[in-house]
């Protein structure tokens, strides 16, 4: 037996044993009026698709009883929402008596569902460059590939934003259950009209309204998910002062950076916070990624779904990529294909009824960075996503919560 064989042997021991805590839970009854959400295992605040869902229920519904479990019980919620400690008894508790449940993550192993109960799961994220579930072959764990199973089979919907995830989705989440294409709930902020969300979170760093912000959001790379889950911390090879001078000199206003950690990397780094520069602002503590997306005028990323979350809603999209092929080699192909010459197209072994072409521009160091800033055309660029969308499949009109909080309310019913 395996060194993996065995630490998923007392995966399922342990899950064995936290279900019986569910079996003991269905003494209470199913409170119809009753709402249980996660996010991210517990480690989200108020935040990503359910906190939007939820801000819409509660609004069409007041009276709902809606409780959050969460790690850190010094996250902010709104006074309507009823936040308890993210334990084996309060999740057997509040998952046992509630007739919805809401996530965007896994549950453990050893949840159990009630008939009568529904789940809808909104995932973190809808397109994306990085491969998830199935897709990552080798890099795809046997554990990772449990967990995923055993909470599928609870699941009753996944909503997404687009064709293209309804498609890929089946293998990234090892699902093969309903996908409802009505928009992730997250993006809505991104839809349309910014200023309120742009002026909120400029105030909150003393920034000046007329200042324009470029947003480096680097994601993770694992070091292994076979028995321990660890992230790389090193910096990034980025030159920030670089890219703030040449959007200064391409623009003639002034620009600030905003640096946004993953939130793995972020709680690995808790000992060591990012560095002070000149202009550049840290806001890796700020609960919604989505608002700080809103808030700035480029986003520059590399392997994140933030690219697709900004590029659809029309943000410019730059991804630094330095070290894009020993991501490929330790976390598995891309979702999407990044040629040589930096065009981005659909990956057909993952989306074989999809043709489409990404107009996100692609460096692989900072002298690449430098030269797509200055070539960057906006009219350009506006075209080619109103045409990315388009054969994506993607709905992004601001109305996602809206058509997740009707179906919440119908599964409620039931």
């Amino acid at each position: 037996m395996t060194s993996e064989d065995r630490y998923i042997q007392n995966r399922k021991i342990k899950a064995f044993f936290y279900s019986l805590a569910y079996r003991v839970c269905r003494i209470f009854p199913i409170d119809r009026n009753r709402v249980t959400v996660v996010t991210f295992e517990g480690r989200g605040g108020f935040t990503c698709n359910p906190k939007y869902i939820v801000e819409e229920m509660h609004r069409r519904n007041p009276d709902l009883e809606i409780y959050w479990l969460v790690n850190n019980m010094e996250k902010q919620f709104p006074e309507y929402i009823k936040k308890r400690k993210e334990t084996l008894w309060n999740r057997a508790y509040y998952l046992s008596t509630s007739k919805l449940w809401i996530d965007n993550y896994r549950k453990p192993l050893g949840t159990l569902k009630r008939k009568g109960q529904y789940y809808i799961n909104t995932w973190h994220a809808g397109l994306g460059l990085k491969n998830i579930g199935m897709w990552r072959g080798k890099g795809f764990s046997k554990i990772a590939h449990l967990v995923s199973k055993k909470d599928s089979e609870l699941i009753d919907y996944v909503v997404t934003d687009s064709e293209w995830a309804k498609e890929y989705f089946v293998k990234g989440l090892v699902y093969d259950g309903s996908i409802k294409v009505i928009g992730q709930a997250r993006e809505d902020i991104l839809y349309g009209d910014r200023s309120e969300i742009k002026h909120r979170v400029k105030q909150a760093y003393n920034i000046s309204d007329d200042t324009k912000v470029v947003l480096y959001a680097p994601t993770f790379r694992e070091k292994g998910q076979k028995t321990n889950r660890s992230v790389y911390e090193e910096e990034t090879t980025l030159d920030k002062q670089k890219v703030l001078k040449t959007l200064e000199e391409k623009t003639g206003q002034k620009w600030v950076m905003f640096e946004r950690l993953h939130p793995q990397i972020l709680a690995a780094r808790s000992k060591n916070p990012l560095k002070s520069e000149p202009g550049v602002i840290d806001v890796s503590r700020w609960d919604e990624a989505n608002e700080v997306i809103a808030a700035s005028d480029m986003l520059i990323t590399d392997y994140s779904s933030m690219a697709f979350d900004a590029g659809c809603n029309g943000i410019p999209v730059f991804l630094y990529v330095d070290d894009l092929e020993e991501y490929r080699k330790n976390r598995g192909d891309l979702s999407f294909d990044i040629t040589e010459c930096g065009k981005i197209t659909e990956n057909h072994i993952v989306t074989p009824n999809i043709t489409a072409e990404i107009p996100f521009a692609v460096a692989q160091n900072n002298d690449e960075m430098e030269n797509k800033i200055r070539e960057f055309d906006k009219d350009t660029y506006v075209a080619a996503v109103e045409k990315m969308n388009k054969d994506l499949g993607y709905i992004g009109d601001g109305r996602g919560a809206e058509r997740a909080a009707k179906l919440a309310e119908e599964l409620m019913r039931k």
